[in-house]
């Protein structure tokens, strides 16, 4: 009996050794200052940062926006291909588009809340998904006071 217990035992394990980590994902590339896209699962997710606006670099009908190449270059330092990050939703799970819309963690820190108190993105409330708006508008708040990126460099 035990010769039977001990294979279904190792194909157990390394099956669930294969299942993603639940609420984990895996960066693929950014897109530009708010827009990333991940890997959840065994799917490619194109993923809108929740609860932020950052300036414009490849809009189809706008021009390239004051330090918006600057946005982008952040996100993209905070988010070399291949991070492991903790994703979290909102009430909504998409927008109109059909992206995701997430809070990103590195660690402990929201990569949304970073941008934000960085000075890389303004604070972008869409209701329902307003979990951390005072928040945001707090660290925006605190950015502005202290010219901090986007704030000290572009006319407001």
């Amino acid at each position: 009996m035990l010769k039977f217990i001990l294979p279904l035992c190792v194909l157990t394990l390394s099956t669930c050794a294969d299942q993603p980590e639940p609420g984990i994902a895996t960066v693929r590339k950014v897109i530009d200052g708010d827009t990333i896209e991940l890997r959840i699962g065994t799917s490619n997710e194109t993923v809108r940062l929740l609860g932020i606006d950052t300036p414009e670099t490849i809009h189809p009908s706008k021009p390239v926006e004051c330090f918006g190449p600057e946005a982008s270059a952040r996100t993209k330092q905070l988010l070399p291909q291949g991070t492991k990050v903790r994703i979290e939703r909102d009430t909504e799970a998409r927008d109109h588009f059909g992206r995701l819309l997430l809070y990103v963690y590195l660690g402990d820190r929201m990569v949304n809340e970073v941008l934000l108190s960085e000075g890389f993105a303004v604070p972008l409330s869409i209701e329902p998904n307003t979990t951390h708006a005072t928040q945001f508008d707090q660290v925006s708040g605190e950015a502005r006071t202290a010219s901090a990126g986007l704030w000290g460099a572009c006319r407001q």
